[in-house]
């Protein structure tokens, strides 16, 4: 059998179950025959634009199937996609675009002013609207039914890329990760195995599909599964409690965000969330009232962590161990290592902090374009650092303390913000958190934390400082606190530290 890599999955999910429902979406429905079908349009639609085995297609735009057709019409021919941001402004597209050296182009008509203001000034790549566009200018549905459906047939290595998917960017520019096609496919079976996925799975999409947990841990395991995908081009908490009653939706996935503000819909405590079996969340560990909420409802999750450079799997945190093992980020997924290491790479005992190490076939191949970024991302051994903090229990789970980056130094003693912030989030009100590093005369640093609150509560700092007192040793208690509208966050839900230690570090 010729090893087609992604470009092979969706032929044989036809050939298994041809009727079965795939994707479902605002106005529409989608079997394994439409899904694979239309794939293999845009395969030809895109080899007509002179698209290659290495050549890199980009897509701007929101859930939708299309974005999905337009992943494996990509792969198939070996080429490689590279989803965008939809949130960035401007010259963040144009930066993603020129680098990734992006040669077509698809994207929502929504986009048409930013790309215009990218593209007005030299030579831009082919764009497609998806959409079925002006007769001068016809749309993706358009091109999509004149062509004929062109069968994968790309021979590809396991290491080949198969997407780019670039970082957050909570420091610097993002950076491009490559993810190969074994990257791609083994933390889908991660996340088969560790979250029990079935064929008869219905998950709600409500995470963007340009972020990579969304695609690798939600998306492509219930594709590769052959389960059922209703896609949400946002999230609307009331919304989606809605939509779970209406598909019958087994799966979600999300942020504790996410799950708090569903918590807190007037609907919460009449809607019917009988058919949900499993729960997945990441970004930090599930706080005390979020676990209260949901069990209240009959309801408990599986936790994880990874990185986009993992794509994006790590560990998993079962559900059945959620209290046991609270605040834990859970066990090495199935085909993954992990490890905590000191500053010269020797593994630490357990208990002891050190850099949370991964290896195993979902760990990226490289940053593009960035052979020093890359080399300084492995230890010498081949292990992915992650630049996170982190410990392992005598049952081999993993605890995360912080970014090591975003570790504060006050007194000459190690403050992890995780840890802080774990406490802050159970204070009733309390919506969002980040604590923070700001400059101080006498200590160095001191922490101070950013709070949102929840309507009609109210948060400072004596009422903080009071609920962390005997928590939590002295000089790790915020100092000051300030509540804010809202916590700057990146498309995947993590708050941009970087941005409140310039804003309130520049006004001490």
């Amino acid at each position: 059998m010729n090893e087609l890599g992604l470009g092979g999955w969706l032929a044989r999910r036809r050939l298994r179950a041809p009727d079965k429902l795939a994707l479902v979406f605002d106005g529409g429905a989608w079997t394994y025959t439409d899904f694979a079908d239309t794939a293999e349009r845009v395969s030809a639609l895109l080899a007509a634009h002179g698209i290659r085995k290495g050549d890199t297609v980009a897509y701007v735009g929101e859930n939708s199937p299309h974005l999905l057709a337009v992943l494996f019409g990509t792969v198939q021919l070996g080429a490689v996609f590279v989803p965008v941001n939809t949130r960035l402004a401007p010259p963040e597209i144009a930066y993603v675009l020129t680098d990734s050296a992006a040669r077509l182009v698809v994207h929502d008509p929504e986009f048409d002013d930013r790309l215009a203001a990218i593209f007005s000034g030299g030579e831009a790549p082919t764009t497609i609207r998806t959409g079925a566009g002006t007769g001068n200018a016809p749309g993706l549905t358009t091109l999509l039914a004149s062509k004929e459906p062109l069968p994968a047939s790309t021979v590809m290595q396991r290491d080949d890329p198969a997407a780019i998917i670039y970082t957050s960017g909570t420091t610097g520019k993002p950076k491009g990760a490559v993810l190969t096609h074994q990257n791609l496919t083994f933390v889908s079976l991660n996340c088969v195995i560790d979250y029990d996925v079935v064929s008869t799975d219905v998950a709600l999409m409500i995470s963007p599909l340009f972020h990579v947990a969304s695609l690798g841990m939600g998306a492509l395991p219930l594709i590769l599964k052959g389960g059922t995908l209703v896609l949400e081009k946002g999230f609307e908490p009331g919304r989606a409690l809605e939509l779970i009653e209406r598909h019958s939706i087994t799966m979600l996935s999300g942020v504790p965000t996410t799950y708090q503000l569903m918590a807190d819909h007037p609907h919460w405590h009449d809607a019917d969330l009988s058919s949900l079996q499993k729960l997945t969340c990441g970004g930090s560990a599930v706080p005390t009232r979020i676990l209260n909420a949901y069990e209240d409802r009959g309801l408990s999750f599986a936790q994880g962590y990874g990185m986009t450079e993992t794509s994006p799997g790590g560990t998993t945190l079962p559900p059945t161990m959620s209290r046991v093992k609270q605040g834990s980020v859970g066990l090495p997924q199935f085909f993954t290592d992990v490890r905590v290491a000191d500053e010269n790479g020797s593994p630490l005992p357990t208990g002891e902090v050190g850099e949370v190490q991964i290896a195993g076939p979902n760990v990226f191949a490289g940053y593009l374009n960035l052979p020093e970024a890359t080399a300084e991302a492995f230890t010498p051994d081949g292990w992915f650092r992650s630049g996170d903090l982190g410990y392992l229990d005598d049952d081999g789970y993993l605890y995360i303390a912080d970014r090591l980056k975003d570790m504060i130094i006050s007194g000459g003693e190690n403050i992890y913000p995780a840890e802080v912030e774990n406490l802050i989030s159970d204070i009733d009100g309390v919506t969002g958190v980040a604590v923070i590093g700001v400059p101080d005369d006498k200590w160095g640093e001191s922490p101070w934390a950013v709070l949102t609150v929840r309507d009609g509560a109210e948060a400072d700092t004596d009422a903080v400082r009071a609920h962390l007192d005997g928590k939590l040793a002295r000089y790790k208690i915020p100092k000051n606190v300030v509540v804010v509208d809202e916590l700057p966050r990146t498309a995947s839900g993590k708050v941009r530290k970087a941005d409140l230690r310039a804003r309130f570090g520049a006004s001490v």
